[in-house]
Order: structure tokens, then C-alpha cells, then sequence
């Protein structure tokens, strides 16, 4: 009865077709819903784009490796809950290109570190790892600090997210450079229109060097705004009970 299987078997490019036929099938049953439901992502106040000093950040982060120790995902586990905080909302990464939600954790999830620890000490565990965290087994990255942040194709970096929708404004792209500079120069000339452009975005030196605005500047401001943006103590879960 079920022995037709073996002409598959017997001629390969059959075979291929069918699996193709069949993962494109099943492909389209979880896809296809989701350029019909309004609510696939749901909109949450507070998240926002990234500034260009945290997008040169995010670049750092993504070059160096870190999504391989690094999750920013908190699953809607008690655990997961009780140690990271609040379980990650979609809205949260409407603005990753690509997402950095991760399947390993060597270290710590990410996804809630945003305020959690000061800058300086984001600085010393860069530096040196062990000197905060003794049992820590992440490498060091002290070279970030000697590394100035490249803003010459910031704006090119604008752009394409802009063409995935990430919602920039014709002024933000047009001051990308400038502003992937003046977000860790408050004392700086362009710090006022910064500010103007990203309003209630830090504006500080994250990385204790105001001469230079350097990777580690970048790195620093990008783990600073994870998870920060949604108001939990606020946040109500879009459901059909709270629409009542």
C-alpha cells in the first residue's frame, strides 16, 4: 500500500520536487497569515529607532561576535522572568535588521541591560571581563577605546534601515554623520540639534575619554537603550480583554 515511496526514491530530481512542493507548502500556511493580521506586531510606546551611535554600536556588537554568547531574548518563563525582567515583547525588535534574539547564552541575556549597570561599569568589563564579573570567560575588548567610530557611511546606514521602514526622518538621514558624533560630545556644537532630532536620548560621554568618540562610545550607548524603551510598570498587553 505504501510502497510508492520508493519511486521517489529512485529518481532524485522527483524526489527534490517533492520536498520543495511540501516546504514551500508548509511555508506558506505560517507565512501567509501574517500579511493579514493588523496585530502581528503590536505597537507598544517608548520603542523607538536607534540613534546612529547606537546603529554604529549595534554594528560593533554584531562584528564582534557577541549574539554568539548573548541572547536578547527573554522567554515567558518563570525563571527567564524573575531573573531578566518582563518576557520580550515583538515590538521590541521592530527596528533589528537583522533581530539579535540568539539561541546560546555563554553570558547573560541582553535584552533588558539597558540602564542596569553605569557606564563606567560597561567600561571596566570590556576592559577586562574578570575584573567585575570573576568568573566571567568573555574576552577582552579594550581595543574598542583606541578605536574611533567611522560616521562616514553612517548615512548609507540611515538609509537602508529607512527602506525597511524604520521610520527616520529626512533631517535624521541627512545628519547621520553628525549625529553618530554628537550624541557622546554633550559639551560639542551639534549636541542642541541632536537633542532636537532624538528627544530624551542620553547625551554623554559613555566610554570617559570627551577627546574622542570612539567604538567603545558606540558599543556602550547600544547596550545602554537595550530594553529600556517600554514602561512596564505602565505596559498593558494588547488583548481583547483591555480593549473593554
Amino acid at each position: 500500500m505504501w510502497s510508492f515511496h520508493k519511486w521517489f526514491e529512485r529518481h532524485s530530481l522527483i524526489l527534490i520536487v517533492g520536498i520543495l512542493l511540501v516546504v514551500s507548502i508548509g511555508g506558506l500556511v505560517q507565512i501567509t497569515p501574517l500579511f493579514f493580521i493588523e496585530s502581528t506586531i503590536e505597537r507598544v510606546d517608548g520603542v523607538r529607532p536607534y540613534t546612529p551611535l547606537e546603529l554604529a554600536g549595534r554594528r560593533v556588537y554584531i562584528r564582534e561576535g557577541c549574539y554568539v554568547c548573548h541572547s536578547q531574548m527573554i522567554r515567558p518563563l518563570r525563571d527567564e522572568v524573575e531573573r531578566y525582567g518582563h518576557y520580550s515583547l515583538a515590538a521590541e525588535s521592530m527596528y533589528d535588521h537583522p533581530f539579535q534574539w540568539g539561541s546560546k547564552r555563554s553570558g547573560p541575556d541582553l535584552a533588558r541591560v539597558g540602564g542596569r549597570y553605569s557606564d563606567e561599569w560597561h567600561r571596566a568589563h570590556l576592559v577586562d571581563p574578570r575584573s567585575v564579573v570573576p568568573e566571567s570567560v568573555m574576552p577582552p575588548y579594550a581595543f574598542l577605546a583606541n578605536a574611533d567610530v567611522d560616521a562616514t557611511q553612517m548615512d548609507d546606514h540611515v538609509r537602508t534601515n529607512r527602506l525597511l521602514n524604520v521610520p527616520y526622518t529626512d533631517e535624521q538621514l541627512a545628519n547621520a554623520e553628525t549625529d553618530a558624533l554628537a550624541q557622546a560630545q554633550p559639551m560639542g556644537e551639534h549636541a542642541f540639534d541632536f537633542e532636537q532630532r532624538y528627544p530624551g536620548v542620553a547625551v554623554r560621554d559613555f566610554d570617559g575619554n570627551p577627546e574622542r568618540v570612539t567604538e567603545m562610545d558606540a558599543l556602550i550607548a547600544y547596550l545602554q537603550m537595550l530594553g529600556t524603551g517600554v514602561d512596564f510598570n505602565a505596559y498593558q498587553a494588547d488583548t481583547p480583554e483591555n480593549r473593554r
